[in-house]
């Protein structure tokens, strides 16, 4: 019965964890390629800065989406940035791709559901709002909190199922 119940809480355990782990995305079965390519984060909130990295291209890369201006990695180099549209679509997904010569290749781009931190502001002096308060750019410290307090009260009760008496009184 003991080992009945120790699998329980285990299980549900590992589910609880499961759940707070973002999904995996498989590459497309068309984006196999001679070269590696990536954007970092690849879920961002409007307006903030992606990294586009590329790896075994021996030439220049042009790097295009519909969420940020074409940006050129120079050859020898292997990582370059961009700044997602301040307009872009909450939730949407957006397709980046990466050209290396002759070859292409892409991948997904998600703009994080919610509202951006803050909008550029233009003050009169010419210069720009500088930042947004200590915000945490790209997490929402609710979602955060909600999610580390659903993984405390999964393993509370996996916890009190392992150690639960049986009706006789015994712990087995």
């Amino acid at each position: 019965m003991r080992a009945i119940r120790v699998a329980s809480a285990a299980l549900l355990g590992v589910t609880a964890l499961s759940l707070t782990v973002p999904a995996a995305h498989a590459a497309r079965a068309g984006d196999i390629t001679s070269f590696g390519f990536s954007v970092l984060p690849s879920t961002i909130d409007a307006g903030g800065q992606v990294t586009l990295r590329v790896d075994g291209c021996h030439d220049r890369t042009t790097v295009s989406s519909g969420v940020f201006d074409t940006v050129t990695i120079p050859k020898g180099q292997s990582s370059a940035k961009a700044t997602v549209d301040w307009d872009a679509k909450p939730g949407a997904v957006y397709e980046v791709t990466f050209q290396c010569g002759n070859e292409s290749g892409q991948t997904d781009l998600t703009i994080a559901a919610g509202h951006p931190t803050h909008h550029p502001t233009h003050h009169p002096s010419g210069g720009s709002h500088a930042g947004a308060g200590g915000t945490v750019a790209g997490f929402d410290l609710q979602e955060i909190g909600l999610g580390a307090a659903l993984v405390a009260g999964s393993l509370a009760v996996a916890w009190h199922w392992s150690r639960r008496r049986t009706e006789d009184g015994d712990h087995t």
